[in-house]
């Protein structure tokens, strides 16, 4: 963990843009109540093929307009390379210099994975269309990516993002934490310096984070899962032990040195409000 130990600590909140008008105003209040947290920034999520990249804009303009550090998301998959370069000058052209790249999911329907088939390749053509402009966040697996077919590929594939020009990373979420700690050694071995920041899952419905980590890949751990189960539709209950749990991962990284923490907030303030109370920030 000794070159995660030097960087400065960078808290972040993620949102995904959202589709009605309701979603939109809570969504506001949301933000505005994160941002009395005063995080380094928030991120927005951008939608396979660039469905969302409306949406994506609009909210990362709006949170930059009242004077906060916005990053929207960019996924290449589905995305012809004229398609993102038309994005990227779009928001160069509004001032965004920080930006999350990252592979995506194929849109259900679409056989073609579009021009720049992996994240590292985003990356490459990000930095060859734009020189130094933006400051890039990657993501990384610290249980492995669901089509990661051994252990030592995961940092490879990693690897070759920050040589394509990263500046930092965030992880998928997780509940294990030495996963991250062996990940950051393991990066560390293959010479890879750059801060990689935490993601965590507050937890606040259980059938919803079982969905979440089947797809993804991030693993609940059997005594974690039986717990959960157990409480059934008992919302308050799952609640707190969510609230315990993830205050107590969260304590453990900072102390050990991670550099920060990435709240995945599905749009909601009160858990990572919560925990971060809880945690003295």
């Amino acid at each position: 963990m000794e070159s995660q130990r030097k960087h400065p600590r960078t808290f972040s909140f993620e949102f995904f843009p959202p589709k009605t008008p309701e979603g939109k105003a809570k969504l506001c209040a949301t933000w505005k109540q994160l941002a009395q947290l005063k995080p380094r920034f928030f991120s927005v999520t951008f939608g396979a093929g660039g469905s969302t990249q409306q949406g994506t804009l609009d909210t990362v303009l709006e949170i930059r307009g009242a004077g906060h550090e916005a990053a929207p998301h960019l996924s290449c998959v589905a995305s012809s390379k004229a398609e993102i370069k038309a994005i990227l000058s779009h928001y160069k052209d509004n001032g965004i210099r920080h930006i999350v790249a990252l592979r995506g999911d194929l849109p259900s329907g679409v056989a073609m994975a579009g021009e720049l088939r992996y994240a590292n390749e985003l990356v490459s053509y990000i930095r060859e269309t734009t020189g130094d402009w933006f400051n890039i966040e990657v993501a990384c697996y610290p249980e492995y990516h669901p089509q990661t077919r051994n252990a030592s590929d995961e940092v490879k594939n990693f690897k070759r993002k920050i040589e394509a020009g990263a500046n930092a990373a965030m992880t998928q979420y997780f509940y294990n934490p030495d996963a991250y700690f062996r990940f950051i050694d393991e990066c560390e071995a293959a010479g890879i310096s750059v801060p990689i920041v935490p993601g965590i899952m507050p937890i606040s419905n259980f059938s919803q984070l079982a969905r979440f980590s089947d797809a993804c890949g991030a693993e609940i751990p059997r005594w974690m899962r039986m717990k959960l189960e157990s409480y059934r539709d008992d919302t308050a209950s799952i609640r707190s032990f969510g609230l315990d749990v993830v205050t107590g991962l969260c304590d453990k990284l900072l102390s050990e040195g991670a550099p920060g923490l990435h709240f995945y907030t599905l749009n909601q303030a009160g858990a990572v409000s919560t925990i971060w109370q809880r945690l003295g920030l």
